[in-house]
């Protein structure tokens, strides 16, 4: 019985390093986005849509890992509580993936070069990344008050988002432009809602409590 649950330990301990490879991952890729929107080839952004496919086979590993563990060991509840949250979470950072490979297809189709909207779009994409970042160390250390904290944080990305809705009209009154810096717009504020929701599935797994419940 020991052996049996050693392996079983080692398989949610394999669980969660691969939850965190799938995270460097897109944290990777989110980084790279950012850059690519300012290159003036675009071979790196190429490069980029590309790898997203190394995010989609990981989540797909992670998801067989989940299903077997358990249909096979019969988790209890805390495991339980582990390894769907494992699920939604790999599902998030695969969605995550797709929105830095989305704006790496934008930079093949135009190139920004508005200083002032350049500025405010690579902002967003610096507080994603340090929350993520963030969220790597609270879940290591167990640290709900920085869990929350992060959650929290998401109106930053949010307000510059609006920003940037309302001033790209003013891009060379050229509607296309002005159109393509909407959508990275909109994909890195979708990039900071799924770190929310990633955080907010950490808050469960540790509390066993929604985060919408929490007394604020």
């Amino acid at each position: 019985m020991p052996i049996i649950r050693k392996r079983y330990e080692d398989q949610l301990n394999e669980l969660y390093k691969d939850l965190r490879k799938l995270g460097l991952r897109v944290y990777f890729n989110i980084n790279q986005s950012i850059q690519v929107l300012t290159d003036s080839q675009i071979t790196h952004a190429r490069k980029l849509i590309k790898r997203d496919k190394l995010i989609n086979e990981l989540e797909y590993e992670i998801n067989d890992k989940v299903i077997m563990l358990i249909t096979r060991q019969q988790p209890i509840a805390t495991d339980l509580r582990l390894m769907i949250s494992a699920l939604k979470i790999a599902n998030e950072f695969e969605r995550m993936g797709d929105n830095a490979a989305n704006i790496a297809k934008l930079r093949t189709r135009a190139q920004l070069t508005d200083q002032y909207i350049i500025m405010r779009l690579e902002t967003m994409g610096k507080l994603a990344l340090l929350m993520l970042k963030d969220l790597d160390n609270a879940t290591k250390n167990r640290d709900i008050e920085l869990v929350k904290e992060i959650i929290e944080r998401d109106v930053d990305i949010d307000d510059l988002y609006k920003d940037i809705i309302n001033t790209t009209y003013l891009i060379d009154n050229d509607p296309f432009v002005a159109g393509q810096a909407n959508l990275v717009a909109r994909y890195l504020e979708r990039i900071g809602d799924h770190i929310v929701n990633i955080a907010e599935h950490i808050y469960y797994f540790y509390t066993g409590k929604h985060y919408e419940s929490y007394e604020k």
